[in-house]
């Protein structure tokens, strides 16, 4: 079932559990999740990243997410994550995208401003959710080093104000492409962010976060949850002890979607966490 953002998070995020919102890179990844979150009855965000946009293209990763929502009784959002060029959110909204994120982190804050406000003007004219940061995560998505800005409260307040978003990536200690869960979260930053900003807000870079810290976080506003890492990790983990144990395999369906049972496994252990299950 096709939906946006905005409709999944205007409940969640006001009742103490969050979205998981997984990034998919091929078609097998992207069922693995969706029979994770059937299993769990829990709605769930597909992500296209950058990198899966450059792997897949625009139109077929919209055709390819949309199709199996469509198939699907859970709730399902398309999303484009981390996009900095306008062109390609606007391709992404014409090729079917429900929501769409515009990472001007990198700006200044009123050139920020203003590129959400135009992506927000089309994106509401067409019924398409926006998210969109204000700090900046550590690390790029591929872990390339870049620096960490935390969120200001005062400042998220002002770009909420001018831009009215429907949720709001902030930076409060994760980075993307973490391997260990050692994220340091300034919980005492997000109190203060909640108290100045009514919006659901999203953690990016959450695969360096600890289980404990995952089920805080999802019980304080943050509707989104953005998963991505681990998944990589899990997947080609499995395609390794697979080939190890078989090493004759040739065919790479039966591998493929055979490694793709940790990623269902990793998809129900992280629902769990944001207490999702059951939220359709």
């Amino acid at each position: 079932m096709l939906t946006t953002l905005k409709e999944l998070l205007q409940v969640a995020y006001r009742s103490n559990y969050a979205i998981p919102a997984f990034n998919i890179h091929t078609y097998e990844d992207a069922v693995a999740i969706i029979k994770g979150a059937e299993e769990m009855k829990s709605p769930v965000i597909l992500m296209a990243s950058p990198s899966a946009i450059k792997h897949l293209g625009v139109e077929i990763a919209a055709f390819m997410m949309n199709e199996l929502a469509k198939k699907t009784f859970v709730p399902v959002v398309s999303h484009l994550d981390h996009a900095r060029e306008l062109d390609i959110i606007f391709r992404a909204m014409k090729a079917g995208f429900t929501s769409v994120m515009y990472d001007g982190s990198d700006l200044s804050f009123e050139q920020n401003v203003r590129n959400t406000q135009i992506v927000v003007k089309v994106a509401r004219s067409l019924g398409i959710s926006v998210e969109a940061e204000i700090g900046r995560v550590g690390k790029s998505e591929d872990g390339e080093e870049i620096s960490q800005i935390l969120t200001e409260p005062a400042v998220a307040k002002e770009f909420f104000q001018n831009t009215e978003v429907d949720a709001l990536a902030i930076a409060v200690g994760t980075a993307h492409a973490m391997q260990k869960q050692e994220a340091q979260i300034n919980f005492e930053r997000i109190q203060q962010i909640q108290n100045v900003v009514d919006v659901p807000l999203v953690l990016h870079g959450s695969s360096g976060v600890t289980d404990e810290d995952l089920k805080k976080i999802s019980r304080m506003n943050f509707g989104k949850i953005n998963i991505g890492t681990v998944l990589k990790t899990v997947y080609v983990k499995k395609i390794r002890e697979i080939l190890s144990s078989n090493p004759q395999l040739k065919d790479q369906l039966t591998l493929l979607n055979a490694a793709s049972k940790a990623i269902t496994e990793t998809v129900i252990h992280k629902i769990e966490l944001l207490g999702s299950s059951g939220k359709i």
